[in-house]
C-alpha cells in the first residue's frame, strides 16, 4: 500500500507530502490545478517516462519519493536486485531528475537503473490513465489482455519457443533457395575470393614482420655502417687495437699486482669482467653485420608484399587475421551452396517436424485461451450488470489465422450496447462513457489476478455522469476493499464515495503559481463536492446535497463493508 507521496519541484508543485490512507482515495481540484501532476510524479518515482519539462521553473532538478507498506519481499523485481523491505515490511522509492538529463534512482537507499526502478515499481502499483480506453480499441491488445487474464505466459512461451524455431529454419531455407543465375555469380566470386587469398599464402603476424623488414632494407647502408664502425671500434683493426684488445692489456697489466691487496684484486677482476662483456658486444656485432644481406631485389620484393597486403586489405580485411577470417567464411559459404541442394532436403525435412510442433502447440495455446475466454466473458458481463449496463453483452471473438508469434488466432472483444443488435468490434460502437465503464471492468478482474496492492485511475471516468457515475463510484468502492484505490476525478459521485478526499489546490504567492494538496474534513469536503456541482457559485441548496451524497456514500460503504465481514 502506498503511504506517503513526497514531492519536490514537479511541474508547479514546489513541495508537497500527501499521506494516502487504505481504502478509497480521491483527489479533486478545478482544471489546470495539478491533479495529473500528482500521477505524472507518481509515475515518475515508479520508473515512467520524464523529461526535463517536468522540473518546475527555476529549479535544478525534482525529487520523489513514495513510501509503500506491507511489501512482499519474494516480490520478483526485489529479488533480482538485491532490494529488500526494512524490518517493517516498508519500501522507501526515489528518483532525483536532473536538468543536465541524468537521473538518481534508489529502493530503500540502493542505487537502481531507471528500468530496475520500472519492474519494482509495476509490482507494487498500476496507473490505469484516461487513455487507456483507446487500447481497448486497438484489437491487437485483446490477445494480451485474454493472456494475463488466463495466466497463459507459460502456455504461450511454449508455443512461441516451437515457433521461433520453426521460423529459423524457414530463414535458413530462404537463404538456400536463391535464383539459380544468382546462386552461380555468388559461386564464381567466392571462388576467385578464396583462390586470390588463398594464393597469397597469408601468415598471421606477418605484417609486424614485414614492416620491420622494410624499415630496415631502406636503411641498409647506415645501417652496415653503423654495425662495421662498432666493430673497428670494440675488435680493432690491421693498424689498431679495439676496445676488448686493450682491456684485455689492462687486465694483464694488473694481474702481477693483485695479490698484493684486496682492492687491487677487485681492480683486476672488474677489468676482466669488462673484456668479457666487450668481447660478447664485437661477437654479437659482428653476427650482425655478417648475417644482414642487404641487396635492391630484397627490398623491392619486401616493398611488393606490402602493397600486395595492402590491396587485399581493402577488400577483405583491415588485418592479416580478419583476411584470414574471411577466408574461412568464405569456404564455408560456398561449400554450404554446393551441398544446399543435399541440405534444402535435410531442411525441408525438419521443417515438417517444426510445423507440426507449431500446429499443437498453436491448438493447446487456443484451447487453453478459449477456456480463460468463457471465463473471461462471464465476469466481465457480472461486472457490466453492476455499473447499470445490463442490456450490454460483451463476448470474445476467436477466428484462426496463419502462425505468428502471438498464436494462431486472432482474439477481438465484441459487444452489443442494446437488445437485440448483433455483437460487433467495441470500437465500431462503444461510446466514450461505455469505454470507460468497459475498461473499468477489464481492469478490476485483472487487478484481482495480480498481487498489486495500489490501483491508481486518472480521470477514467471521462464521459460518464448521473447514473453509471454512481455506479462506477460503488464499483470503486468495492475494488477498494481488497486493495488501495487512488482516483483523480471530477464527479461528486465519485469524490463522496472515497473514504479519504484530497484537493488539489492552485494560487499564487510572490508572482509564482503554486498548488498544495490538501486533506478535507467533512465539512470541506461538502463545499468542495458542491463547487464540482454547481461551479463557482456555491449555495445553501448545493452544500445540503453534499451533504447527502456523503451520508449516501457513507451508509454504502458500509453495506458493503457488512457484506464482506468487516467493519
Amino acid at each position: 500500500m502506498l503511504e506517503l507521496l513526497h514531492i519536490e519541484n514537479i511541474a508547479v508543485i514546489e513541495a508537497a507530502d500527501i499521506a494516502f490512507r487504505p481504502g478509497f482515495n480521491a483527489l479533486t481540484g478545478e482544471t489546470g490545478a495539478g491533479k495529473s501532476i500528482v500521477v505524472d510524479a507518481l509515475g515518475a518515482v515508479l520508473g515512467g517516462r520524464t523529461s526535463r519539462e517536468l522540473i518546475r521553473t527555476g529549479a535544478d532538478k525534482a525529487f520523489v519519493s513514495a513510501c509503500f507498506s506491507q511489501v512482499p519481499p519474494e516480490l520478483p523485481g526485489l529479488v533480482e536486485t538485491g532490494v529488500a523491505p526494512d524490518e517493517n515490511g516498508e519500501l522507501l522509492l526515489e528518483r532525483e531528475i536532473c536538468a543536465d538529463g541524468r537521473n538518481l534512482c534508489r529502493a530503500n537507499g540502493r542505487p537502481l537503473t531507471v528500468a530496475q526502478l520500472r519492474k519494482i515499481g509495476g509490482e507494487l502499483l498500476n496507473i490505469h490513465g484516461q487513455h487507456d480506453g483507446a487500447q481497448l480499441l486497438d484489437e491487437e491488445q485483446h490477445g494480451a489482455y485474454l493472456d494475463r487474464f488466463g495466466r497463459l505466459e507459460g502456455v504461450l512461451a511454449d508455443y512461441r519457443a516451437a515457433y521461433d524455431a520453426m521460423a529459423s529454419l524457414k530463414a535458413q531455407i530462404r537463404a538456400l533457395q536463391m535464383d539459380e543465375a544468382e546462386k552461380a555469380r555468388r559461386m564464381d566470386s567466392l571462388r576467385f575470393q578464396i583462390g586470390e587469398l588463398e594464393a597469397a599464402e597469408l601468415v598471421p603476424g606477418e605484417e609486424e614482420e614485414l614492416r620491420e623488414k622494410r624499415e630496415l632494407l631502406r636503411n641498409g647502408e647506415k645501417y652496415l655502417a653503423a654495425l662495421s664502425g662498432a666493430e673497428y671500434c670494440l675488435s680493432g683493426g690491421d693498424d689498431s687495437d679495439g676496445a676488448a684488445s686493450l682491456l684485455r692489456n689492462a687486465q694483464e697489466a694488473m694481474g702481477s699486482v693483485r695479490t698484493l691487496n684486496d682492492e687491487l684484486a677487485e681492480l683486476f677482476n672488474r677489468l676482466g669482467q669488462a673484456y668479457s662483456e666487450v668481447y660478447d658486444l664485437a661477437e654479437t656485432i659482428q653476427e650482425l653485420r655478417q648475417r644482414f644481406d642487404f641487396s635492391p631485389a630484397e627490398l623491392d620484393a619486401a616493398e611488393a608484399r606490402a602493397d600486395q597486403l595492402y590491396r587485399l586489405k581493402k577488400k577483405y580485411g583491415a588485418t592479416v587475421e580478419d583476411m584470414l577470417a574471411y577466408l574461412e567464411r568464405s569456404r564455408a559459404e560456398l561449400d554450404a551452396m554446393e551441398t544446399a541442394d543435399d541440405t534444402l532436403v535435410r531442411l525441408e525435412r525438419e521443417l515438417k517436424g517444426k510445423e507440426a510442433a507449431v500446429t499443437e502447440q498453436g491448438a493447446r495455446l487456443t484451447a487453453a485461451r478459449k477456456a480463460a475466454a468463457a471465463v473471461l466473458e462471464e465476469r466481465i458481463q457480472t461486472e457490466l450488470r453492476e455499473l447499470d449496463m445490463r442490456k450490454v453483452r460483451f463476448a470474445i471473438d476467436f477466428a484462426a489465422k496463419e502462425p505468428g508469434p502471438d498464436g494462431c488466432d486472432s482474439v477481438r472483444f465484441l459487444m452489443s450496447a442494446n437488445v437485440g443488435e448483433d455483437l460487433r468490434p467495441i470500437a465500431r460502437i462503444a461510446s466514450g462513457g461505455e469505454l470507460a465503464r468497459i475498461m473499468l471492468a477489464l481492469k478490476n478482474v485483472l487487478a484481482e489476478q495480480e498481487a498489486v496492492g495500489t490501483l491508481v485511475f486518472d480521470e477514467v471516468d471521462t464521459g460518464v455522469s448521473g447514473r453509471a457515475a454512481q455506479k462506477v463510484a460503488q464499483k470503486l468502492a468495492q475494488v477498494s476493499r481488497r486493495k488501495q484505490v487512488l482516483c483523480v476525478t471530477h464527479l461528486p459521485q465519485l469524490a463522496a464515495m472515497a473514504d479519504t478526499h484530497f484537493s488539489v489546490e492552485k494560487g499564487e504567492e510572490k508572482g509564482r503559481t503554486y498548488t498544495h494538496v490538501v486533506l478535507l474534513d467533512r465539512e470541506r469536503r461538502k463545499a468542495e463536492l458542491a463547487r464540482i456541482t454547481g461551479g463557482a457559485k456555491v449555495t445553501e441548496a448545493l452544500l445540503a446535497s453534499a451533504g447527502e451524497l456523503l451520508d449516501e456514500a457513507e451508509e454504502y460503504r458500509k453495506s458493503i463493508a457488512q457484506a464482506a465481514g468487516t467493519t
